[in-house]
């Protein structure tokens, strides 16, 4: 039944990620950098604490005694994931929610899985598994191939919307996509899906938090929220400098006060979206407490955000007007992607 549960949360977090960004799409007027704050200081400074307020009794006492090396690192990590999380926002502005998701969320997977077993094959810690467990057990290189699985469903999701940009004219492109660019794109969605994993690592530092929690009474189901609080100072640091630099840059600093927009309703839509978005790691703390913080539970996530993200894509029409070919290749590159996560899964069941 853990199992399950743990499965169950998962998908309630991957669809609530699949999901945040479609409040956005109905903002009219505002610059992007405008609607992505308003809905950041949902995501990561009013939601958290709210979450945590409702579910870790003495949760700012916690914060207050932990070691200053725990909150340094989670807010680091979260500063590096921030970057990544500003990037997705591009990702999936020039790529649109299906090609956009797979590509930042396969890389993602990818370099969550991995990038850990690297750090500790040269700083060793006991329960830990490093690369070179990896390559020379069973069950690590069925995740080693699962990896392999996803970078290369990455690369055929990057020549489907190849085949995208040759085939739509202009008009046809702006209608599914307005800001399509896959140069663009691809560049960020990698940054993106490389930077995001960070969060995984976050969660892994700020692991004390969680434990004092737990040691002070809160159901083992919410312990992560803690260690939200902190991560998220990290990426709302990243994103806010970087949004103001674009405020100032494109004179759109006016947005938040133009009463020539909508402004109730377009506060309202990226209030939703933000805290939207923080839902999805209120479940994958409660999946996480279920199966473990490990790859299998990274990349269950990463799945469900994938599948629900591409049933967003084709809801809004972003593939209508390319040939069956075009679609045949993005959907063997999202089953690719699918795939690798399964493999993944079925190799760390078997550690």
């Amino acid at each position: 039944m853990q199992v399950i549960a743990g499965i169950f949360y998962h998908f309630i977090g991957g669809f609530a990620s699949g999901s945040f960004y479609m409040p956005y799409k109905k903002v009219k007027g505002w610059h992007w950098e405008t609607y992505w704050i308003i809905g950041g200081l949902f995501s990561w400074l009013i939601v958290p604490p709210l979450a945590a307020w409702f579910t870790v009794p003495g949760f700012t006492e916690l914060i207050r005694h932990a070691p200053g090396s725990v909150i340094g690192y989670t807010v680091l990590f979260g500063v590096l994931w921030g970057v990544g999380g500003l990037t997705y926002g591009l990702g999936v502005r020039y790529l649109g929610m299906s090609l956009g998701n797979s590509v930042v969320l396969g890389f993602c997977s990818a370099f969550g899985a991995l990038l850990p077993s690297l750090y500790y094959n040269f700083f060793p810690q006991e329960g830990k598994t490093t690369f070179h467990e990896l390559c020379n057990t069973s069950w690590g290189r069925w995740v080693l191939f699962g990896v392999l699985i996803c970078l290369v469903g990455i690369y055929i999701c990057g020549l489907a919307g190849t085949r995208k940009e040759k085939e739509l004219p202009a008009e046809a492109k702006k209608s599914s996509v307005s800001e399509f660019n896959l140069k663009k794109g691809l560049t960020v969605a990698i940054v993106s899906g490389i930077l995001s994993a960070c969060f995984n690592y976050g969660i892994e530092a700020g692991k004390p938090l969680a434990d004092a929690a737990v040691k002070a009474g809160c159901n083992p189901l919410f312990q992560n929220n803690v260690i939200y609080i902190t991560l998220l100072w990290g990426g709302l640091a990243t994103n806010g400098i970087w949004c103001l630099i674009l405020n100032i840059r494109n004179r759109s600093l006016g947005d938040y006060t133009d009463r020539k927009t909508p402004l109730l309703k377009n506060y309202l839509l990226s209030a939703l979206a933000g805290t939207t978005w923080f839902l999805q790691f209120f479940f994958y703390g409660m999946g996480e407490s279920r199966l473990g913080n490990g790859a299998s539970s990274w990349i269950l996530h990463m799945a469900f955000i994938i599948l629900i993200a591409n049933v967003w894509g084709l809801v809004l029409k972003e593939w209508k007007g390319v040939s069956k070919r075009t679609i045949t290749t993005v959907i063997v590159g999202i089953g690719a992607i699918l795939l690798s996560v399964l493999l993944v899964g079925y190799g760390n069941s078997l550690k």
